[in-house]
């Protein structure tokens, strides 16, 4: 299997506002849209997200009333205080403020307007420590 690329769909209530803020906030462009769905992809990361509006016939029955929960979108940047100072200035609202795990993970969260966690990640390295 040759993986070209990675997609995450996320199903929410409002698909604008959530494209809406990865476009803003993160850089991502709008690909394809249509009533309850945005296709949106950013040319630094071999990653897409989809957004789906919660009710949509294209979803398995089963799957149509679910929101996105347990889910994490997660970003690894090369200046994690850059990135939250420049959110910050923009008006975002930081949820999680920047912390350390002992195993060299540094990172801080924001949410999207539907409650979609995005979180953003820095790695030490080993020296660091």
């Amino acid at each position: 299997m040759q993986i070209t690329a990675s997609t995450v769909s996320l199903t929410v209530d409002d698909v604008r506002a959530s494209s809406d803020f990865f476009v803003t906030h993160f850089g991502f462009s709008e690909q394809m849209s249509a009533e309850g769905f945005a296709s949106l992809s950013h040319g630094d990361a071999a990653m897409n997200i989809v957004f789906l509006q919660r009710g949509i016939e294209v979803l398995p029955e089963d799957l149509r009333d679910q929101r996105t929960a347990g889910v994490i979108v997660a970003f690894t940047v090369a200046d994690l205080a850059a990135e939250e100072a420049r959110l910050r200035g923009e008006g975002v609202t930081i949820t999680l403020p920047i912390r350390e795990e002992p195993w060299g993970e540094r990172l801080f969260m924001v949410t999207d307007p539907n409650g979609v966690p995005v979180e953003l990640v820095e790695w030490a390295t080993p020296s660091e420590q």
